[in-house]
């Protein structure tokens, strides 16, 4: 196997330099901008709350495992990160359809409003960061970042479970 060494040293250290930096700044202000979006900070929601939120909303009700699983997280992880989201009734948990004894987790009416409220607010946020932008050069920084996040989750992957495939 490569080492770190042999695979870098053919690319321009300068530049990865440039782009580890970028990256980090990205981090650091998408912090930030989590914090209200545009709007007032009734429109802000923490990480964690809006990755829940959002993959309850596009895959519908399941199981802390299954959530677990696609999120690529710890159960217990998400069994805490749920329970702030079931007291403030944006989570609802409810029996499992085919197994009364198992416990899905489900996106509650008001969840999904105030999804959306964010959701609303990030839209015109990243609409007003890209102002100027084609909407060739969105399409393509969108891929360029699917691609990234793909890359670092496949990464992390191999990295827990090192014969698990990375591609």
């Amino acid at each position: 196997m490569p080492t770190t060494q042999d695979m870098t040293s053919h690319l321009d250290p300068g530049l990865l330099d440039a782009l580890q930096h970028q990256v980090a700044i990205f981090a650091r202000r998408a912090e930030q901008t989590r914090l209200g979006g545009v709007g007032q900070v009734r429109n802000s929601m923490d990480r964690a709350a809006y990755l829940l939120l959002n993959r309850l909303d596009q895959e519908g009700p399941m199981g802390v495992k299954a959530l677990a699983a696609g999120m690529g997280i710890d159960s217990s992880t998400v069994t805490r990160q749920v329970a702030p989201l079931v007291d403030t009734g944006l989570v609802k948990r409810t029996s499992h359809p085919e197994d009364g004894r198992a416990v899905v987790l489900q996106l509650s009416p008001r969840g999904q409003t105030r999804l959306e409220e964010v959701r609303s607010s990030r839209r015109e946020l990243m609409a007003q960061v890209t102002d100027g932008w084609s909407e060739a050069e969105r399409e393509s920084f969108c891929t360029l970042l699917t691609r990234f996040n793909s890359a670092l989750s496949a990464r992390q992957s191999a990295a827990q479970d090192p014969a698990a495939p990375t591609s």
